[in-house]
């Protein structure tokens, strides 16, 4: 009976800090009373410096802002770069990541995504002659993208002849003068180079068929069931109280450069049909 009693007393520590070390990231955020919110360091209208105040401004700071109220708790914003917005979650760095992220399968299984509060859409720009035709028309030809992207991948998916480029001002400049017979980008890209090229005399159009989708969400680390059910919970209350529309609006809304139309509501991932990409 010592025995046992001294394993006991040996092991009972130990099974302690074990379950200290596990302690969930939902009750560090409410112990702490404040939550970590990782967003671009310069990505505009999404998280860049205010050129007068200097403080980092846009869709995905208020964003962020907004559910740390639903939370109950203060924020914290961490500016991260394109390249480390994964990292930042992985290692714990931060508690959430938004950053204009899109589920993808890779993205996938290194973090746990919440539920999309809008879907992204890779569109194809062509030369207004070409504005009535469908994707169909397109497999085969040379498209456009920046090398690496997403849109590169759909353009694969769809059939098409990636013609790739380091930045997306050389991919556009590749529809402009003939060198591919469309350009792939997301909607609000898309939006704003067909208003800069028609400045210019350049009349382009999007063919309406998206691309390919990309659901846009938040990401946590993996194998954090609770913080997954709260941050999906604060979503859908700022769904319905029209917070999440507020935000959109301000800042890529219909009235804006950008002139964007939210069409879905906040949603779980498993109810879309769409065809992930890599």
């Amino acid at each position: 009976m010592r025995l046992k009693y001294g394993s006991c007393a040996l092991v009972l520590p130990l099974f302690l800090a074990m379950t200290s070390a596990k302690a969930d990231v939902l009750s560090d955020i409410k112990s702490r009373g404040e939550l970590k919110c990782a967003v671009y360091s310069d990505v505009t209208p999404f998280s860049s410096p205010d050129p007068k105040t200097r403080q980092l401004a846009g869709m995905d700071v208020d964003l962020c802002a907004a559910l740390a109220r639903q939370m109950g708790v203060k924020l914290q914003l961490m500016p991260t770069s394109v390249e480390a917005r994964i990292a930042v979650i992985a290692t714990g760095r931060a508690d959430v990541l938004i950053a204009n992220l899109a589920y993808t399968k890779t993205r996938g299984n290194q973090i746990q995504f919440s539920d999309p509060y809008y879907v992204a859409k890779e569109m194809l720009l062509v030369k207004e002659a070409n504005a009535n035709k469908t994707l169909a028309d397109f497999k085969h030809k040379r498209i456009s993208a920046t090398k690496g992207t997403t849109s590169e991948q759909s353009i694969v998916l769809k059939g098409g002849k990636p013609v790739t480029f380091q930045d997306a001002a050389s991919a556009f400049l590749a529809l402009e003068q003939n060198k591919a017979v469309g350009f792939v980008t997301n909607t609000m890209t898309g939006m704003k180079m067909i208003s800069q090229a028609k400045k210019d005399g350049i009349n382009l159009a999007m063919i309406k068929e998206p691309m390919a989708l990309e659901p846009i969400g938040i990401g946590m680390k993996r194998d954090e069931p609770q913080l997954l059910a709260s941050v999906n919970s604060s979503l859908k209350a700022m769904d319905d109280n029209g917070t999440i529309d507020k935000i959109w609006n301000s800042w890529i809304g219909p009235d804006t450069e950008y002139k964007m139309v939210r069409e879905e509501r906040v949603q779980p991932l498993s109810s879309l049909k769409f065809e992930p990409l890599e």
